[in-house]
């Protein structure tokens, strides 16, 4: 049985999906938060091939996150849509 966080985390990762492509940096807060939330902390070694440097800040912006609760992690993905939503919506001067 999923909770309500479950349900409400599910509802925004399609929103985030839906979402015209974002800020670099943007893109990585919400990835973070993502992977937190639905692997938990980050396994495996660091990529180190210059060639893939898309897969190290990918890493190293999951890595940050190391010990944040998985439901911790749903609850700042939402936070963070939402405030992504906001900006978009905002008329441009």
């Amino acid at each position: 049985m999923h909770s309500d966080l479950d349900i409400e985390f599910e509802k925004y990762v399609k929103i985030g999906n839906d979402m015209p492509p974002q800020a670099a940096d943007d893109m990585l807060i919400a990835y973070a938060f993502y992977k937190q939330a639905t692997v938990g902390d980050v396994q495996g070694d660091r990529p180190t091939e210059s060639s893939n440097v898309v897969q190290t800040f990918k890493f190293d912006a999951w890595r940050r996150l190391e010990g944040m609760p998985m439901e911790e992690a749903k609850k700042r993905y939402i936070q963070t849509i939402i405030e992504l939503e906001a900006r978009l919506k905002k008329p441009k001067a």
